[in-house]
């Protein structure tokens, strides 16, 4: 089933192509290998190239019947004209089934939202896992691209397309035939290993190894199969945490943490993370959540960034606000997300704030303190670009914390300092993001990990009344990059944290005075820089070993702890 949108054309069939255009076309085509130009003038018998966006096939080089001009329009038309059966071949044993979407939940995407598990309501709705534009059926920004570039200017792609990973399978296929009984009855569940051994082997404070793990469950409950409650389910998710972490002792950072599993955990059995409700509403639409979860599952997060120690599940300017609920830390809230177009998406939100540390086991709600309420909101271009469909996403974020922060300034300042330090005022924060990443060639399927992207980002915080006031990065994740090897990942990030300078203030007075800045701190602050880069094996169905080389510039935001170079391991085991 597609989509269809009027697209301009001149009256005689022919694309508003300039003369100037033409002409350049005309000649690029003449250039073509020899090969290519037999292509375009073989008979209408001549190879078609599949269309995954439309039902049966297309012509690759239809070549009679038509003016050359409309021949070179037809082959730059990259919607019609279909992916290359290279890029979006799967690979051998492959866990995802041939519909191209695995099945929810996926291991290793417990910090972030994964796709409804409940039917979208509606029998007529092109998507399943996505939800189709409620505004209009036409893209938005996308619209200004040429056809060339554009893979969706007539219509919408199919739910592969839209899926954030490949899944890992799992190490007890033993199991199978029970997760389709319950499936079939309307329950998913994952039991998911994550363990990180990471040490320092030059600089920092000392060396040395440390290690932390995180198991997770998740059960998925699909009500409309359970109890025939049309587009209703319910997600719930709880872990335990244990070990220690090697940012604070071995390398003396308190600002960035070094490893993804860290603290917050409560050291309990099961740490309640999530548990809130999702209904796909007005023929799906539009798709709302509510109940507890972390807002680091849907806001400032991606698969991309969670293939990195330290910016999963979010950034770390981000993480460091009390607000920004970061997993495992859940709070209650409401999500409500749409697409007014095909290639755009808004996420809006509301969320309790209380401090980080209320609340460690995760049950004991009773016992938050509520400070204020924060407000998200995030607006998403999602282009797909050239014939292999390769997505982009393109963020832009903001969130106002209504709860009143003390100025950072006379944050631990002695008393005797207060008038040097003049007016203090506490404030609300405000947070923006900017996070986007393309993907730059497509190998081994139709998902949206399957190939290698670029990405970047910044953030900023009011200086005034936090901690990190800026944070940027700038890497790439690249699938395949050894050909025997389609499902393994290269990634590389480089980031840089800058401190409030009201907080840089407020050190520089305690320390100019001859007073202390604490045992964590050894000079006035100023910027961080961490340098990560890994390599992720698909070991075996249900298995991921990761090796990790980090190496931080400026630990403690100071020159007074030398540069600190670590190496580790992370591996993710999903039963």
């Amino acid at each position: 089933m597609t989509r269809h949108t009027h697209h301009a054309r001149d009256q005689h069939g022919h694309h508003p192509f300039p003369h100037a255009c033409r002409w350049l076309l005309a000649v690029s085509t003449m250039a073509l290998p020899a090969h290519r130009i037999l292509a375009q003038t073989a008979p209408p018998a001549a190879s078609v190239v599949p269309s995954l966006v439309t039902s049966g096939a297309v012509s690759a080089m239809p070549s009679t019947g038509i003016t050359p001009e409309q021949q070179i329009s037809l082959n730059l038309d990259v919607e019609r004209l279909g992916p290359t059966p290279e890029a979006i071949r799967r690979p051998p044993n492959t866990p995802i089934p041939p519909s191209g979407v695995p099945t929810y939940p996926s291991a290793g995407l417990a910090t972030m939202s994964v796709a409804p598990v409940s039917s979208p309501g509606d029998n007529r709705a092109f998507h399943k896992i996505e939800l189709d534009a409620i505004l209009t059926h036409h893209e938005g920004p996308s619209a200004l691209l040429p056809e060339w570039i554009d893979a969706q200017h007539d219509s919408d792609l199919e739910d592969p397309y839209y899926v954030p990973t490949a899944g890992s399978g799992h190490l007890v296929p033993q199991l199978n035939p029970l997760r389709r009984k319950l499936l079939d009855h309307g329950v998913s569940f994952a039991f998911t290993y994550k363990g990180e051994a990471m040490g320092v082997i030059n600089g920092g404070v000392e060396r040395g190894m440390s290690y932390v793990h995180e198991l997770t469950a998740q059960v998925n409950f699909d009500l409309e199969k359970m109890a025939g409650i049309t587009g209703w389910s319910v997600h719930t998710l709880v872990m335990e945490r244990a070990g220690h972490a090697v940012s604070h002792d071995r390398v003396g950072e308190y600002y960035v943490n070094l490893q993804e599993v860290y603290g917050l955990s409560g050291n309990v059995v099961a740490h309640l993370v999530d548990f809130y409700a999702e209904k796909k509403l007005l023929d799906n639409h539009l798709d709302i959540t509510f109940g507890r979860m972390a807002l680091t599952h849907v806001f400032a997060t991606s698969p991309l960034l969670c293939s990195f120690m330290v910016t999963c599940s979010a950034p770390v300017a981000l993480k460091l606000d009390p607000g920004f609920s970061v997993y495992p830390k859940a709070t209650w809230g409401s999500r409500i997300r749409m697409r007014p177009t095909r290639d755009t998406a808004i996420q809006i939100g509301a969320y309790s704030v209380s401090a980080l540390t209320d609340n460690p086991s995760g049950w004991a709600w009773g016992s938050e303190k509520a400070t204020g309420l924060m407000l998200p909101v995030e607006f998403t271009w999602q282009p797909f670009l050239t014939r292999n469909r390769l997505p982009g996403h393109y963020v832009l974020g903001y969130a106002h914390d209504t709860t009143r922060y003390p100025d950072q300034i006379g944050i631990g300042l002695s008393p005797a300092l207060h008038t040097a330090a003049g007016r203090q005022r506490s404030a609300p924060m405000d947070m923006f993001w900017f996070e986007g990443d393309q993907m730059v060639y497509r190998r081994g399927g139709r998902n949206q990990m399957a190939g290698g992207y670029l990405m970047a980002g910044y953030i900023h915080n009011t200086p005034h009344v936090t901690s990190i006031s800026d944070e940027a990065y700038g890497g790439l994740s690249f699938a395949g990059v050894i050909p025997s090897r389609v499902t393994d990942r290269l990634g590389i990030m480089y980031s840089w944290y800058h401190v409030s300078h009201r907080k840089e203030e407020g050190q520089i007075l305690q320390y100019e005075a001859g007073y202390s800045l604490g045992t964590a701190v050894r000079a006035p602050q100023t910027d961080s820089h961490i340098i990560e880069a890994y390599y992720a094996i698909d070991a075996m169905p249900g298995m991921l070993v990761q090796p990790e080389f980090e190496y931080m510039i400026r630990p403690g935001e100071t020159r007074h702890i030398p540069n600190a170079a670590l190496v580790g391991l992370k591996v993710i085991a999903n039963l």
